[in-house]
């Protein structure tokens, strides 16, 4: 399979950078919801969030190299078995995705560095606080993260069942393309 993008083709590095952040983003918001319910004595109080906005941190450097990577190197044309407005819906989406990616990354940002303090990634290195203490921002950060997360989902969701649609209905390479699947 090849690294680069071809005019009909996804290449591996689009493929894989795609899959991980759909994992990772998922991942993410199961962990998020299962957090809320936690009690202070659960063992997963602290380990949760910690994992979460590892994670999280990580997941903002790959989709700052997935934007750069896309601008580098385009992405494959629509297939011709698309209609104009399943090709202007794709467009719209995946633009709505990659926003909705960076408000939720930099409000979970926000939140846990409201205080001012750093965010220690997996105990590796740590991401200082850019805003210093601010009174009140985690709770604003809080319901900006709380609502593009949901979005993320919902429209993932979506996404998720119009390549399910290509596939089964129209019987198209919409989804074997960023499968690295050839016919």
């Amino acid at each position: 399979m090849q690294i680069r993008n071809s005019s009909s083709r996804f290449g591996i590095v689009s493929i894989t950078a795609h899959w991980l952040v759909a994992v990772a983003v998922f991942s993410l918001f199961g962990l998020g919801y299962y957090m809320v319910g936690l009690s202070y004595y659960d063992e997963w109080y602290r380990l949760g969030p910690h994992i979460h906005r590892s994670v999280g941190l990580l997941l903002f450097a790959l989709v700052v190299f997935r934007v750069v990577w896309r601008l580098l190197n385009p992405m494959p044309g629509a297939l011709p078995t698309h209609h104009r407005w399943e090709v202007v819906a794709a467009h719209l989406a995946h633009g709505a995705l990659y926003v909705l990616l960076f408000v939720a990354m930099t409000s979970g940002y926000l939140i846990s560095t409201a205080d001012g303090s750093s965010i220690s990634v997996f105990n590796w290195f740590d991401v200082p606080s850019l805003t210093g203490r601010i009174k009140g921002m985690e709770d604003i950060a809080g319901e900006v993260h709380y609502w593009s997360t949901w979005a993320i989902v919902v429209l993932a969701g979506i996404h998720a069942l119009a390549a399910i649609k290509h596939h089964v209905l129209d019987k198209d390479d919409t989804l074997r393309r960023m499968l690295g699947v050839r016919r």
